[in-house]
């Protein structure tokens, strides 16, 4: 019984996740069949990532003052309501693209805070269930790929035999099933002796900032995973016009995504199995060095098979990285600022994804397919390259020995 509330948590996740990968091919495989414009695709995709950006650096507030277990619960609600609207105007009176961009927007706006919620009330249930915060860890981030092995297939299929629009139903639902998941099995969390009472809403945001500023280790990860993810940002828009062009199914895509997300399910759940005796450091900057490769391969525009191959070494690389960078994050964080610090950095992290976006629909309209993947991969290796270099990495391995671990 110990047990049941985190595995609630993991299959919460592991539905809401499927339904925004459902929703994550959807939306930008029906503006750019609709539009036929690339620059239009990252447009609306830009629309999906800005607000999460917003959302989790302010949100970590509300989440710490309003708790982790009801943030979660209302901010799947209040998502539901925003993405169903999409399939229902469609069918009604029509959608316009504006509008599109708006309900995406405040979906995403939504969203942000129940993840980072969820997020901060993980380390609780892993300490009530007594296991190693690396194996629950690698089971989170087991889910995350997972999401995108089983809901980029069905993304896929779904779009190909009922249309884009239609394929949101499913998203909705997950976040309402997601609701009701954390509502009836998550307990609350026992009052923290850190606890303080709330004050001013910027004063408890700066505090936040602090934290990460003074933990070398935070900074580093932070900025690493801000530039890399910048050049990862391209990657759905550049996918869904690769695919187009090369393969002409929406269903390829899917199957792309999958194999990526079945290879990064396994690195994910070999971490979760032998991460307590890795090097972190060494793992955490030997499995990024791996992932500019996908890019290379892809600007050779391989056959279908060749490019299943590339995902899926890549994204068994891929598998470890989150959950070691999550491991390290539930060890050195108080409990009272894990809103705020779980979600400034996820604000960290992905502050240039929209930028990235916008900037490779553009590449990809101005120099074509092959050359924007060559251009991202030439630039991933050089930011991984330095982390070979960077000292602050070797925080990763004194946190396991000043931190809480779990046997």
């Amino acid at each position: 019984m110990k047990r049941t509330p985190l595995n609630a948590l993991y299959v919460a996740d592991a539905i809401s996740l499927t339904g925004n990968a459902i929703a994550q091919l959807a939306i930008p495989w029906f503006v750019l069949t609709t539009t036929g414009s690339a620059t239009f695709t990252a447009l609306v995709v830009f629309f999906n990532f800005l607000p999460i950006v917003i959302a989790a650096f302010f949100g970590g507030v509300i989440v710490d003052r309003l708790g982790f277990r009801t943030t979660s619960v209302v901010a799947d609600l209040a998502s539901a309501g925003a993405v169903a609207a999409i399939p229902l105007l469609h069918l009604t009176v029509g959608i316009e693209l504006w509008q599109l961009m708006i309900l995406v927007f405040v979906g995403a706006l939504l969203d942000a805070p129940g993840a980072t919620a969820r997020a901060a009330v993980l380390p609780d249930m892993v300490e009530l269930a007594g296991i190693r915060m690396e194996r629950a860890s690698g089971i989170r981030g087991g889910i995350q790929q997972g999401a995108l092995l089983v809901g980029a297939p069905l993304g896929g299929l779904l779009v190909a035999a009922f249309g884009a629009t239609n394929a949101l139903w499913l998203n909705s639902a997950s976040f309402l099933i997601s609701a009701a998941l954390v509502s009836f099995f998550v307990p609350r969390p026992g009052a923290n002796a850190e606890e303080e009472a709330p004050g001013r809403f910027l004063a408890e945001l700066a505090e936040g900032m602090r934290f990460i500023w003074n933990e070398r280790v935070l900074r580093a990860v932070v900025l690493t995973v801000l530039l890399t993810n910048l050049l990862d940002a391209p990657f759905p828009v550049v996918m869904a016009v690769f695919a187009e062009d090369e393969y002409g199914s929406a269903t390829d895509l899917g199957l792309m995504y999958g194999v990526f997300g079945g290879a990064a399910l396994l690195g994910a759940l070999a971490y979760s199995a032998v991460g307590h005796r890795l090097p972190r450091r060494r793992t955490f900057v030997g499995c990024f060095a791996a992932l500019p490769l996908v890019y290379l391969a892809m600007a050779t525009r391989p056959t279908l098979p060749a490019a299943l191959v590339a995902l899926a070494v890549v994204g068994f690389a891929a598998g470890p990285i989150n959950p070691l960078i999550f491991t390290v994050l539930a060890e050195v964080v108080p409990t009272h600022l894990r809103g705020r610090v779980f979600g400034a950095v996820r604000a960290g992290a992905w502050a240039a994804i929209p930028l990235g976006i916008l900037v490779g629909g553009a590449l990809v309209g101005t120099i074509g397919v092959a050359k924007t993947f060559l251009v991202i991969g030439v630039g991933y290796s050089a930011v991984v390259g330095y982390g070979f270099f960077n000292p602050a990495f070797r925080g990763m391995d004194r946190s396991r020995s000043e931190g809480k671990i779990e046997s």
